[in-house]
C-alpha cells in the first residue's frame, strides 16, 4: 500500500477515536449513535442515476465539510441534538476511510481517492 494512503487511514483512525471520545464526553445516547452511524450512506442513492451523479452526491455526504456545517448550526442556534449527530457523522466518515472507502471517483463506485476498494 502506498505510504500516503496509510497516512490518510491512520489520520482517519485518529479522527474516529477522537469522535468516539468526544461523544462519550458529551454523554449522548449510544442508541442514537448506533441508529445513525450508517445513515450517511443514504448519499449512495445518487448512483441510481449514474456514476458521475452518484460520486458527486456520495462525496457531499462523505466530506468533513457537512458535519462541520452541522456543528456550526448547533453552535449558532443552540440546537442540542445537532451536536451528537455531527459527531456521529464525523465517526461515520472516519470509519469509512479507515476501511479504505474514500471519496468516490466518477469512474466506478469502487474507485476512491484511497484507491480501488477490493472485496
Amino acid at each position: 500500500m502506498q505510504n500516503h494512503i496509510q497516512i490518510q487511514k491512520f489520520e482517519a483512525l485518529a479522527f474516529l477515536i477522537t469522535a468516539l471520545v468526544v461523544y462519550y464526553l458529551i454523554d449522548a445516547s449510544w442508541w442514537l449513535f448506533i441508529a445513525l452511524l450508517l445513515l450517511p450512506d443514504i448519499f449512495m442513492l445518487g448512483y441510481i442515476k449514474n456514476t458521475k451523479v452518484g460520486a458527486f452526491v456520495y462525496n457531499i455526504g462523505h466530506t468533513y465539510i457537512a458535519p462541520f456545517l452541522l456543528l456550526a448550526v448547533f453552535y449558532i442556534f443552540s440546537i442540542p441534538l445537532l451536536l451528537p449527530i455531527s459527531i456521529i457523522w464525523f465517526a461515520h466518515i472516519s470509519l469509512d476511510r479507515v476501511f479504505g472507502y474514500g471519496l468516490k471517483l466518477d469512474t466506478n463506485f469502487k474507485d476512491t481517492h484511497l484507491g480501488h476498494v477490493k472485496k
